[in-house]
């Protein structure tokens, strides 16, 4: 039983990191209709912003306290992800405003190549490291119910309970603000939205930068976790089956899917794996994002589409 908790519970942990990547791409979702194949860059750019800044503040300001150097560079990294949202929407969506979705698709994978370009170009290209303080040693809880206790790792609690606080406060944002309810006219019809009023440019401005602080927040976890390296990139394919899971529409669906993905990809890993030669971890997200799209391809949460003729 301790075994299968400790196994749950990391699932869970990492569960609350796919949703935090995948409510990226919900909130681009819900503003313009359009999948954006460029927020594992934006994450990645996000992440080498705040390793250098970390390193290059305190050569600049003389500031050596780590608190102190850690808040002024997530700052500057946010300025810099807040910077590049309003050239994204000021040079790249502007001119694409009730454009076909395949059209802001290619948009969003150019602006892809262009990030991981850009960031190699002013960051450089070297494996860097974000320590923010928090604890890498484990510990073992739960340990007057079950012999030798639930290892469980400091650094997944605390990384999940930033996630969570996030994903809850954006989740107030979305449905208790006048800017989330715009939000959510402009993803319905933009052109609706326009006719009464809503200012669709500055809309796309904001939940870019919405994006780019969920980014950088992911960026921050991650690149704690595993080193801020150009692979990164490629975390965005993990919350993939997470939005497609719990919809590409809906804010708890991210955060639902992401937990359904963790949990199970650590469960089928340990006790199905073994009769397979391991590797579930690896696809079963997969498969179970193939398994919603050809039953249920709106998701858990989903708005389902119908067409009347």
């Amino acid at each position: 039983m301790a075994f299968f908790l400790e196994t749950l519970t990391g699932g869970l942990m990492a569960g609350m990191l796919y949703s935090l990547v995948a409510l990226g791409f919900v909130l681009i979702y819900k503003a313009s209709g359009v999948f954006n194949f460029a927020q594992g860059a934006m994450v990645l750019f996000a992440a080498l912003a705040m390793a250098r800044f970390a390193e290059w503040i305190p050569a600049w300001t003389g500031i050596t306290h780590p608190v102190a150097a850690n808040v002024l560079a997530f700052i500057a990294a946010g300025g810099v992800m807040f910077a590049v949202a309003w050239l994204i929407e000021r040079l790249v969506l502007r001119h694409l405003v009730n454009q076909e979705g395949a059209t802001l698709l290619m948009a969003t994978l150019g602006i892809t190549y262009f990030l991981e370009g850009l960031g190699q170009s002013i960051f450089g290209s070297d494996v860097y490291k974000i320590d923010i303080g928090m604890p890498k040693d484990p510990i073992f809880a739960l340990e007057s119910m079950f012999e030798g206790g639930i290892l469980i790792n400091k650094e997944d609690v605390i990384a999940a309970a930033i996630a969570a606080a996030l994903v809850a406060a954006l989740s107030v944002f979305f449905q208790k603000t006048a800017t989330g309810r715009a939000l959510r006219a402009v993803a319905d019809d933009h052109q609706a939205a326009q006719s009464i009023g809503i200012p669709l440019n500055r809309i796309w401005v904001i939940v870019w930068c919405v994006a780019g602080v969920v980014a950088l927040v992911a960026g921050m976890i991650w690149g704690s976790k595993l080193g801020v390296q150009f692979s990164l990139a490629t975390v965005a394919l993990r919350a993939l089956p997470v939005v497609i899971l719990g919809g590409l529409t809906s804010v708890p669906g991210a955060i639902i899917g992401g937990l359904i993905i963790g949990v199970g990809e650590k469960l089928s890993e340990v006790y199905l794996g073994p009769f397979v030669g391991g590797g579930i971890e690896i696809w079963f997200a997969y498969v179970l994002a193939l398994v919603f799209l050809l039953f249920r391809p709106q998701g858990l949460f989903g708005e389902k589409i119908i067409d009347r003729v």
